[in-house]
C-alpha cells in the first residue's frame, strides 16, 4: 500500500509514532505541518522522506496566492529550506528537494503553470520511489536462497518508503518466490522502530520473525543462527554508508563471523560527491535514551550523547542492491571517481 498519498491539496500519511498500538492517519495541509511531521518522525525512513519533501513543496504551490513565478518560486525556495532544517543526514530530503527547484528554476511559464509542474513532479517522485523499490526487492531476492535467515536493523520496510521497502523489500520479494526464510529483527535503540515497526510489518505479511534486542547481535552471529545481514541506507557516500546507529556494530560483527552484509536502498539515497566526514550526523533529543516511552530510566542530569546515525566504512559492505543491479565491492572503487 502507499505510505503516502496527495489528495488535492492534502498529503495523507500514518503517524509512525503511534504504530503498532494505533494507526493513526496525518492530514497534513501545511509546510509547517509537514516540518513538525518529518521532525518529529512522525514521517521517518529516507525514502519516504524524499516523497514527503516533494509532497511538502506541493503544498506550497497548491495554496500559494502568488501571482507571478518568481514569487511563487520565492515560497518555494523558503519551503525547501525550511524542510532541510528538519533532518541533517538522510539525503534523500535534499534530493527531493533540489529536484523540485531545479524544474522550478528552470520553467519560463505562469505562476499557475508552475503550480502544476510541482504538483506533477511530487507525484512523480513518489511513483519512481515505489517503482525503484518493487526493482530493489527483484534484484535482492537474487542474493537470498531458501532458507536463509535475515538480520535486519531498524524499519527500511513499507514504512519506510512510498511503497513496498527497500531492505524488507528483498524480503518481502523472496517469500513471495516462495523461498522459506525467517527474519531476526533488532529492536533498534532508542526509538524501537524494529520492535515497533520492523516486527509489526512482518507479523501483518505472514513473514517469520524473531525479535532481539540490539545487544544480542553477537550472540546470534556466534550461535550462526543468521547467514546474511539486510539493511537500508539513510545515505551512501564515496567511502561509506550511513544508517540507523548501531548499523556499523552489526556489520563488524558480520565482516567477523563471515556473514554477508548487504545494504539496499534507491539511488536518490547516493551522494557520490560527498566523503563520511563531511556530512552532518544528526544529534537527537536527550530523553530519547534517559526515558522509556514517558517513563525516566536514567538518573536525572546525565550526560547524554544521542547520534541517530553511524557510518559503516565500504569495506564492511558485500554489496549495495539498488533499482538498477547489484554493486560488488569491486564496483565501489566507481564511487570515489
Amino acid at each position: 500500500m502507499r505510505m503516502i498519498e496527495w489528495r488535492d491539496g492534502v498529503v495523507v500519511t500514518i503517524d509512525q509514532t503511534k504504530l503498532p498500538h494505533e494507526t493513526v492517519i496525518l492530514k497534513i495541509k501545511t509546510i509547517e505541518e509537514m516540518a513538525e511531521a518529518i521532525k518529529n518522525l512522525r514521517i521517518r525512513g529516507a525514502p519516504l522522506l524524499g516523497a514527503a519533501a516533494a509532497f511538502g513543496l506541493a503544498i506550497t504551490a497548491f495554496y500559494s496566492k502568488a501571482k507571478s513565478k518568481e514569487h511563487l518560486l520565492a515560497e518555494l525556495e523558503s519551503s525547501a529550506n525550511f524542510l532541510k532544517s528538519t533532518r541533517p543526514t538522510a539525503v534523500n530530503l535534499f534530493w527531493a528537494a533540489d529536484r523540485i527547484l531545479a524544474k522550478a528554476r528552470g520553467f519560463s511559464g505562469s505562476a499557475e503553470g508552475l503550480r502544476e509542474l510541482v504538483i506533477q513532479e511530487a507525484q512523480l517522485i513518489a511513483d519512481e520511489d515505489a517503482e525503484a523499490n518493487r526493482a530493489i526487492g527483484e534484484n535482492g531476492a537474487t542474493l537470498i536462497s531458501d532458507g536463509d535467515v535475515i538480520l535486519t536493523h531498524c524499519n527500511a520496510g513499507e514504512l519506510a518508503t512510498v511503497e513496498y521497502g527497500t531492505a524488507l523489500g528483498v524480503v518481502r520479494a523472496a517469500w513471495n518466490q516462495g523461498k522459506k526464510i525467517r527474519v531476526i529483527a533488532t529492536e533498534t535503540r532508542p526509538l524501537l522502530q524494529g520492535a515497533r515497526l520492523t516486527a509489526y510489518e512482518l507479523k501483518r505479511d505472514g513473514i517469520p520473525v524473531t525479535l532481539i534486542t540490539d545487544n544480542m547481535v553477537g550472540y546470534v552471529m556466534y550461535k550462526r543462527l543468521v547467514n546474511k545481514v539486510i539493511v537500508g541506507a539513510d545515505r551512501i557516500v564515496q567511502d561509506a554508508v550511513i544508517n540507523k546507529i548501531g548499523t556499523f556494530t552489526v556489520a563488524v560483527l558480520a565482516h567477523e563471523h563471515g556473514v554477508p552484509f548487504y545494504v539496499a536502498a534507491p539511488k536518490s539515497t547516493f551522494d557520490l560527491t560527498r566523503k563520511a566526514a563531511e556530512v552532518v550526523i544528526e544529534e537527537r533529543n536527550p530523553d530519547e535514551v534517559t526515558h522509556f516511552g514517558a517513563h525516566r530510566v536514567a538518573a536525572r542530569d546525565v550526560e547524554v550523547l544521542n547520534p541517530a546515525f553511524d557510518i559503516t566504512p565500504l569495506k564492511y559492505v558485500t554489496a549495495i542492491i539498488h533499482e538498477s543491479g547489484v554493486y560488488y565491492q569491486k564496483d565501489f572503487a566507481k564511487f570515489k571517481k
